[in-house]
This record gives structure tokens, C-alpha cells and sequence, in this order.
């Protein structure tokens, strides 16, 4: 499936935004596969990077997140899916 170019910006972008914000320094946003999962296998991430990532997301981009529910964790997933996710948002807003 082509993925539309704006997911696919934004994707680089939250690569970058993910390894600067958690100061991941051992890895670099190539290394990030978009459909890999952030969370335990993948790319490791556990839930205070949950948290933190949260709160940078809704600063940086205005999303919001009232609670975390099974929908919530399937736009965390990974990268691929927080992207969408993150679009799907602005437009509600525009």
C-alpha cells in the first residue's frame, strides 16, 4: 500500500522528534522501521516513555488523548499508526 506523502513526512518527523525528546542516542531515524512496534520488542519503548511522548505529542502537535484505551494504544503502536493518528486529529480540527 503507497503510503500518502504527508504520512510519510510526518513520519521522519517523529522519528526525529521521538529520538531527541527520549534522547535515544543510540539509534538514528533510518534505523526506525515506521511499522515496527515502539513498545517492548521493537524499539523498546516502555511506559514512562509512553507518558512522555504523550505530553510532547500534544504540545507539538495539539493532539489529545483524554485516556488511554485499546484505540489509544493501537495509535502507539508505531510509527506508521502515530502518524495517521496525528493527521487524523488536524483534520478534525480543520
Amino acid at each position: 500500500m503507497q503510503l500518502k506523502p504527508e504520512v510519510t513526512s510526518l513520519e521522519l518527523e517523529l522519528k526525529h522528534l521521538i529520538i531527541d525528546a527520549l534522547k535515544l542516542e543510540d539509534i538514528s531515524p533510518e534505523q526506525i522501521d515506521s511499522t515496527e512496534p515502539l513498545f517492548g520488542e521493537g524499539l523498546g519503548l516502555d511506559s514512562i516513555d509512553a507518558l512522555e511522548l504523550g505530553v510532547i505529542l500534544r504540545k507539538r502537535y495539539g493532539i489529545k488523548i483524554a485516556t488511554v484505551t485499546d484505540e489509544v494504544k493501537v495509535h502507539f503502536a508505531n510509527i506508521q499508526n502515530l502518524a495517521r493518528f496525528i493527521l487524523s486529529q488536524r483534520e478534525q480540527v480543520s
